[in-house]
């Protein structure tokens, strides 16, 4: 495996993993600030993570060996400051004459890349956090300032010498490519739902997908606040046993996140809260104490409490939990209303949390209202004003 493609792998890897854990605040961002999650601008978000990995990745990689006699070896070829330099490479790499022959010139190749490798920059810099031309440009001059001064420094001086190359040219064309990026980014309008379908305060239908992701971010959720209670607990007292470690890792953030959150607050679980869903009752208020019982048990709180039960007792559980997982999901996705496994047991419905909200503000106040004529348009004591006729 080649050395860009090792880059390309973990830039994807990490991509990945930084999505994970920014999915819950993009998402709860998203859904306040647009009223929605489109598919294709999650895309992109996701493709400027794995953008900033490839950048990140592109720094360091590959590593050699630095060893003093390496760092004594290469001590006088990290740093060029020759504004231009690569014009002169340029000459001096060509080895053949006409068009076809620049292409391949190693050093025409070299400048190319470092403009298109902050092309993507520029363009999600403009669409993506819209800033002007002159914010993007600076930006683009900066994250390459901070790249060159990286791979000068040893990776800030966490390696005994440098092992990339500081480029003043490098700086020069990054900053191009930024601003040629700013000049392309309308391209990414052309991708559908770009734009909200509605305003954000409005309320929108109950679909499967957004359940079913509703459901994904009190999962994941539910892993990661296990995962760094596990973390914690074995840096303070040390390593907990089996079934010390599946109640604290498991049942207590599923407790706490599924079940005690909805109780103080308005029902919804941290998943809903985020995508903005509520369950209700059959009086369409905040389900009973005894309802949301039987909502965790016969959902995702089930689940996490089979996941320990198997950690802790017994293996066998686990096949259950599966199984609930599968039900659940399927009946998230069928019967209508998407009410899942646990509202058809619990008796709730699922509603947008924005439906609401509206239904909880007293009505507008129209001063139209104040116009409006009644039966009797007379003025009080008009009769009296009125002059007495001769008999």
């Amino acid at each position: 495996m080649t050395d860009p493609t090792i880059s390309a792998v973990i830039a994807v890897f990490a991509g990945f993993a930084l999505a994970i854990v920014l999915a819950v605040p993009y998402l709860a961002a998203s859904y306040r600030r647009r009223g929605e999650v489109g598919l294709w601008r999650v895309l992109l978000v996701f493709g400027f993570l794995v953008y900033a990995m490839s950048l990140w990745t592109y720094t360091l990689l590959p590593v050699p060996r630095t060893t003093a006699g390496w760092c004594a070896e290469h001590a006088a070829s990290h740093l060029q400051l020759r504004p231009f330099q690569f014009l002169a490479d340029i000459r001096r790499e060509q080895t053949g004459t006409g068009l076809r022959s620049f292409p391949r010139n190693p050093a025409v190749q070299q400048a190319v890349f470092n403009v298109a490798l902050f092309v993507p920059l520029g363009m999600f810099l403009r669409h993506l956090f819209r800033r002007n031309f002159l914010s993007t440009v600076a930006i683009g001059f900066v994250v390459s300032l901070f790249i060159e001064t990286t791979q000068f420094t040893g990776v800030w001086f966490l390696f005994e010498c440098p092992y990339r190359l500081a480029d003043v040219d490098d700086l020069l064309t990054n900053t191009l490519g930024a601003a040629i990026g700013f000049g392309l980014a309308p391209l990414f309008r052309l991708l559908p739902g770009k734009e909200p379908s509605a305003p954000p305060e409005m309320p929108r239908p109950v679909t499967a997908r957004r359940r079913l992701l509703g459901m994904a971010v009190d999962l994941l959720s539910v892993v990661l606040l296990g995962t760094t209670i596990g973390i914690v607990t074995i840096v303070l007292v040390g390593e907990p046993n089996t079934v010390v470690s599946a109640l604290i890792t498991t049942l207590l953030p599923a407790l706490l996140l599924l079940f005690v959150i909805p109780l103080a607050g308005d029902g919804a679980s941290f998943g809903q809260r985020v995508v903005l869903l509520r369950p209700v009752g059959p009086d369409g208020g905040k389900p009973a104490v005894w309802r949301m019982i039987l909502r965790f048990l016969a959902g995702s709180g089930g689940y996490f409490t089979l996941l320990t039960l198997a950690s802790a007792v017994n293996g066998g559980f686990e096949p259950l939990a599966n199984l609930l997982f599968f039900v659940s999901g399927i009946l998230a996705i069928r019967p209508q209303g998407h009410k899942g496994l646990s509202g058809l047991i619990a008796g709730l419905r699922v509603v947008d949390a924005r439906a609401l909200d509206g239904a909880d503000q007293p009505p507008a106040f129209d001063a139209s209202a104040l116009d409006t004529p009644t039966l009797d348009t007379q003025p009080c004591g008009e009769e009296s004003r009125k002059p007495l006729s001769r008999p």
